[in-house]
């Protein structure tokens, strides 16, 4: 009896050794992103900054709890419900001020592949909060052919103008690289094959 008792703690000491022995691996298992963005994030990164210059910030995958607060004079239930539907959304880029980090844009990319696309469905409460914190939304059809002006005279045709002076632009144009061909849904922008001269706002 003592020995089945002996063996058995054993047989215990020994799992929980094992299980010691393998938490790092179960605990982390990552390992680093070969890219921190999407091809097509990046060339409109790329687009975006050479449109604004270096009188703006430009802030990626910002979430709407981020760059929105609640009235201090709301009620509880209207803050929990506004607070949920605020926790699951996000922007593609936020133009912020470069003094103060005060956001003054928020901007959306909208391709229409796969089932559902991405963001091709506007979004009325997104759209709706902005419009009650007075932060401009836009949102860009994902295209080919898009040069630095173009994005240029998007972002002006939002902002003020006595906030935003944009900088000189540079001739050429930037076009936007391919995303993963193979990707069935994407879960981020990828081109299309048509080309338009101006960025499309999307409905």
């Amino acid at each position: 009896m003592e020995l089945a008792f002996v063996l058995m703690m054993m047989l215990i000491i020994v799992a929980v050794a094992a299980m010691k022995l393998h938490e790092p691996a179960l605990a982390f298992p990552f390992k680093k992103k070969a890219n921190l963005f999407t091809p097509v994030e990046r060339s409109f990164l790329d687009l975006i900054e050479k449109a604004v210059g270096s009188e703006v910030r430009i802030m990626c995958r910002v979430r709407m709890s981020d760059i929105l607060s609640i009235r201090q004079t709301t009620d509880k239930k209207t803050m929990k419900n506004a607070l949920n539907r605020a926790g699951g959304k996000q922007f593609d880029f936020v133009l912020c001020s470069k003094d103060n980090m005060t956001p003054m844009l928020a901007i959306d990319l909208v391709h229409n592949k796969g089932k559902e696309g991405y963001k091709n469905q506007r979004d009325f409460y997104v759209s709706g909060a902005l419009n009650a914190a007075h932060i401009p939304h836009v949102r860009i059809k994902v295209r080919s052919g898009y040069t630095v002006k173009d994005i240029q005279e998007c972002i002006q045709a939002k902002l003020p103008k006595q906030k935003y002076t944009p900088p000189p632009v540079m001739s050429g144009t930037a076009k936007l690289a391919k995303d993963f061909a193979n990707q069935a849904r994407p879960t981020r922008p990828i081109k299309t094959n048509k080309t338009v001269p101006r960025p499309v706002a999307a409905a």
